[in-house]
């Protein structure tokens, strides 16, 4: 049985993923609602969302460099980074409440130093691919080691994107705000690369004005 697939964003009316503020609540209430095995999420996401929703980064503490004791019904966040770009920035992730702990996926070129920085902090890793990741066998080893099947990711578009070319998506859920961004837009699905068609499989109304669509691939 393969990985079952789901992309879950917040979008304007244009299709922005960025330039406006969506509803966070009801964006995480739906994804709470796929009951996932797993977030997976980009490097890029997690900076952006450290920059939009944090205070600068805090100091690590002991608790940080162990692996937390939390509900194992909780999804695990899979945290794409292969640059080691979240060096000393994954405990703003561990510390979240809602997520069981961070997984890792990085490849052969990864810096060493990041290696190390992930061992001593007792974070659980994949190393796959050479210069980039290779997502098909990474998803393997995440069910293989893991027991992660369903994973929903809710990432920017260069994931999502690169995911959908791959053929590897089997749901598009879009909560839709009533919003245009205009010239600043930041289009979902700028960099697919051709027809993609989706059955629309539920749309549901929201009192603050949000459309939620289901499409099923």
């Amino acid at each position: 049985m393969k990985s079952e697939i789901i992309i879950h964003n917040s979008i304007s009316l244009d299709g922005s993923l960025t330039g406006f503020m969506p509803d966070m609540e009801l964006h995480y209430k739906i994804a709470g609602d796929y009951k996932p095995d797993a977030h997976l999420i980009g490097a890029d996401t997690v900076i952006a969302g450290n920059e939009m929703f944090g205070n600068g980064i805090p100091d690590e503490l002991p608790a940080d460099f162990e692996k937390p004791n939390r509900d194992p019904s909780l999804p695990w966040w899979i945290i794409t980074d292969s640059r080691g770009r979240l060096k000393g920035a994954l405990h703003t992730c561990r510390r979240y409440e809602y997520c069981r702990d961070v997984i890792l996926i990085v490849t052969e070129s990864t810096p060493a130093d990041y290696i190390e920085h992930l061992k001593e902090r007792n974070y659980s890793f994949i190393s796959i691919g050479k210069e980039k990741i290779d997502i098909v066998q990474a998803l393997r080893r995440l069910k293989e080691e893991f027991g992660i099947s369903k994973i929903l990711t809710d990432t920017g578009r260069t994931l999502g994107n690169t995911l959908l070319n791959m053929g590897i998506v089997e749901e598009i859920s879009l909560l839709i705000h009533p919003i245009i961004v205009g010239e600043k837009c930041y289009p979902i699905f700028s960099e697919i690369s051709g027809n993609i068609l989706g059955k629309l499989k539920k749309s549901e109304k929201f009192d603050n004005g949000c459309v939620w669509n289901v499409y099923t691939l």
